[in-house]
């Protein structure tokens, strides 16, 4: 009797259930932040005091786990509490999370007085000072705050003192300068102790693998250090501050949340309360998956399953590791131990057939442009019926070391090392769908337009499916002068029952090019009733318009666009051009500066309209935009077009008094 008392509710100050129905939630997420990284989890000097001060106030949880290691899938695991399998977000770029399915806003939205969520992306004290000021006006009422903290995120760079005091860690820098960030939110929670009323979660989406395994960040292997998080609960009315060793799982915050709020939760997903559950959680079952390798660039498919401390990878070539014996996962058991390698299959069997299969969902030209601000590129790869150990990521990760080295020598502005990096990495593995991508579009930024064609054209036999490649395709080939192709390319899958955004945005333009200005904008008008929120459709209208000399018109589609969404880089400096030829100096460098802002690469654009306006003797004014030019434009990626514009300005000064 003694020891089953013992074992229920086993993180309340009592034995007996201790419930708070009043209380506020803060849920805080650290993107890409590995549990050893943090000094409550044995990292010496991590610059982590935030978190440490919270890990020793609250309930420090030493084995945690994702599901994914990616940041969308998980943020979908952690609000959702389902596993991926079910509400079928698999990856950060091509889903979308169903809006059938229940998460913890939409739950405590039905039950709480005015609850509301923050997710922000944006620099971490920008993010939290926004959320305390929200957190403030609603300090009279249980609200549910997310916050969302970026920082430890590739390429590290940590702003000082961060950046100096780990010169030679900068991820460590970026994980202390995240820590920083979030003082300000935590520090009058944790002061008012037992008084506060607020259940803070602080977890990650994922870890970082640091070069552990061969792979440089994240999102191809599942090894533990991209695998277990840290997760700390914290509330001092209800939890008393302990180390807790046995399992949690991101799908367990939704219950364990609810629970502490004394509110039922939904039937079906997964999870159980870290609240109440009793020792038996030792043999708690947690499923993981890393698909990635297999959707982005045509590998195996990776799946897995923790229990007990014993880890099993489904892969082409399996995966078996005693993680107590073990952290590190070099030691792979699994030809010398089939027994247990086989009671863990026997495990993953009936979660893997519970999945509902993987559906991608048409993405707009908005929301890749985001990811790929972000550092996520995506490439349709080829999927197999059968995988062999040829495909298996263990013999291909040296591949994306690769991959990841184009994208350094390009960001670093050295285009033509990036191309023969790229073709290397082609030529090694010429049916991997991204690195055919890229190389697309290195080749059309050298000026090789037909190379570029090709390569998309090799991408898209890859995989002929792919809607974001084919309409990438008929965009290159009217760039190039092919319009017509480009028109005969994209025509069947245009009129199809359900046609791509991209796909009739790409068709509209190349009919655009060909004088058939109707036709396009009615293939423009298609795409807009297929995604009536899509900002950008106006944009290409309003390029259309131009193309045709109707400034009016022009005008007042980007003017529509910003209407619909004010963030849309691309529509401001549609409209800065707009502005400038008609002579609204001031109006169109606003909207040139809040194109930059949102993305610098539109910098680029400043040139040709500021050599224009000097063409046609409006010196004074194109000086003002080669001036904007100098003033904002990376030199990594513009350094000639920069040392031309400074040429340009100091051979017509401004005139003197």
């Amino acid at each position: 009797m003694v020891v089953l008392a013992g074992g229920g509710f086993w993180l309340t100050r009592r034995g007996a259930p201790h419930i708070e129905p009043g209380l506020s939630v803060l849920l805080i997420t650290v993107d890409t932040l590995r549990a050893d990284a943090i000094g409550a989890y044995g990292k010496a000097d991590a610059g982590t005091p935030w978190m440490d001060r919270l890990a020793a106030a609250g309930v420090r949880f030493e084995d945690a786990h994702a599901h994914n290691v990616v940041t969308l899938a998980s943020h979908a695991n952690i609000l959702s509490g389902r596993y991926p399998t079910d509400h079928g977000v698999r990856d950060n770029s091509g889903f979308r999370f169903p809006a059938g399915i229940e998460t913890l806003a939409t739950l405590l939205q039905a039950r709480e007085a005015r609850p509301a969520f923050l997710e922000q992306e944006r620099r971490g004290p920008d993010t939290v000072a926004l959320a305390q000021r929200w957190m403030e006006a609603h300090a009279d009422r249980p609200s549910f705050c997310w916050v969302h903290v970026y920082e430890p995120h590739a390429p590290y760079a940590p702003a000082e003192p961060f950046a100096t005091r780990f010169r030679n860690a900068p991820y460590q820098g970026e994980v202390a300068a995240a820590d920083a960030a979030l003082g300000p939110i935590l520090e009058p929670l944790l002061d008012m102790a037992d008084k506060g009323r607020t259940l803070v979660v602080l977890t990650a989406d994922h870890g970082e693998s640091l070069g552990e395994h061969g792979e440089a960040t994240h999102g191809i292997f599942a090894y533990e250090a991209t695998l277990r998080v840290p997760l700390i609960l914290y509330q001092p009315r209800l939890l008393r501050p302990r180390v807790e060793s046995l399992p949690a799982r991101h799908v367990d915050l939704l219950p364990t949340i609810l629970d502490a709020l004394s509110l039922p939760p939904p039937a079906g997903p997964p999870g159980r309360s870290l609240l109440t559950r009793a020792a038996e959680g030792a043999g708690t079952t947690s499923y993981f998956e890393a698909l990635s390798g297999q959707l982005n660039r045509g590998w195996a498919p990776l799946h897995g399953v923790i229990r007990d401390r014993e880890k099993y990878i489904e892969l082409p070539i399996p995966e078996l590791y005693d993680l107590r014996q073990d952290p590190s996962e070099v030691r792979n058991r699994a030809a010398a131990e089939p027994q247990p390698l086989e009671a863990l299959r026997a495990l993953l069997a009936p979660l893997r057939s519970a999945d509902r299969g993987i559906q991608r969902t048409p993405q707009s030209a908005e929301t890749r442009e985001r990811l790929k601000s972000l550092g996520y590129v995506s490439g349709a790869g080829a999927t197999q019926a059968r995988y062999t150990e040829e495909d298996d990521p263990k013999r291909l990760i040296a591949l994306d070391a690769m991959l990841q080295d184009v994208v350094r020598l390009y960001t670093a502005g050295d285009l033509q090392a990036a191309l023969v990096r790229c073709r290397e990495l082609v030529r090694l593995r010429p049916r991997m769908a991204i690195s055919l991508l890229h190389l697309a579009h290195l080749e059309r930024e050298s000026g090789n337009q037909a190379a570029a064609v090709e390569a998309l054209q090799k991408a898209l036999a890859v995989n002929p499916d792919d809607a974001a490649t084919l309409a990438l395709l008929g965009a290159y080939l009217t760039q190039a002068g092919r319009e017509r192709e480009a028109v005969d390319l994209l025509e069947a899958s245009a009129r199809s029952a359900s046609p791509d955004v991209e796909v009739l945005i790409a068709r509209g333009l190349a009919l655009a090019k060909r004088g058939r200005t109707e036709e396009a904008l009615q293939s423009l008008a298609r795409a807009g009733e297929v995604d009536p929120s899509n900002a950008m459709v106006l944009v290409n209208v309003g390029t259309v318009h131009l193309m045709n000399g109707d400034r009016d018109r022009a005008r007042d589609a980007f003017e529509a666009a910003l209407r619909k969404n004010p963030k849309v880089a691309r529509a401001h400096s549609s409209l800065g051009v707009v502005l400038a030829e008609s002579g609204r100096a001031e109006e169109s460098l606003a909207h040139w500066k809040a194109a930059i802002a949102l993305d610098p690469r539109e910098s680029g654009k400043l040139v040709p309209l500021g050599l224009l306006l000097a063409r046609r003797g409006q010196v004074a004014e194109s000086r003002r935009y080669l001036e904007l030019f100098v003033a904002s434009a990376p030199p990594a990626v513009y350094a000639q077009d920069i040392e031309r514009a400074r040429g340009w300005l100091a051979a017509h000064p401004p005139p003197g008094p």
